[in-house]
């Protein structure tokens, strides 16, 4: 009887899962629609009274987003004096919706990558992922990967679509 092999592994496709970028730091918002005089407008007194008493130390670790719910106009430094508080607190802080975080995020993840591991590497992006922003988080693993990889696939190692060959 013959030994049973992996033919996938034996092949030395290298495959790539969105879900290995997934981001693993807690996310926390932050949403000055709570901040606001009567649910209209911001008050910088009020605001300032607020920013002092808040205890910023609930961030430390976290990646945030700061964000407004309500259709309200909120100056630019009420965004900016949130982030100064959390700078050097929060791992990440952005300005926007959790998905923006998160696809931050992503990117970072994708940035950070040792791309010799994958040099002339015959590469298998995976197919199915729950990460956000799926078709945003491969766009940017293959502008990474591009440069230096022999070949980049989509889907699973039965059945891919070629996505880039170097020639």
């Amino acid at each position: 009887m013959e030994e049973i092999r992996n033919k996938v592994k034996d092949s030395g496709l290298i495959q790539l899962d969105l879900a290995d970028f997934k981001p693993r730091v807690e996310i926390a918002g932050i949403d000055l629609a709570e901040r606001l005089w009567q649910g209209l407008i911001l008050r910088e007194k009020d605001f300032r009274e607020w920013i002092r008493e808040n205890d910023w130390d609930h961030y430390i670790g976290k990646a945030v987003y700061i964000h407004c719910s309500a259709d309200a106009i909120i100056p630019t430094w009420a965004f900016m004096l949130v982030g100064s508080q959390l700078v050097g607190k929060a791992d990440h802080i952005t300005v926007g919706s959790r998905h923006d975080l998160e696809r931050e995020l992503i990117s970072k993840g994708i940035h950070e990558l040792d791309l010799t591991t994958f040099t002339d590497g015959r590469i298998i992006i995976k197919g199915c992922s729950d990460v956000a922003s799926p078709d945003f988080a491969m766009t940017e693993l293959l502008k990474v990967l591009q440069p230096v990889a022999k070949s980049i696939m989509y889907g699973e190692p039965c059945s891919t679509v070629p996505l880039f060959k170097r020639k």
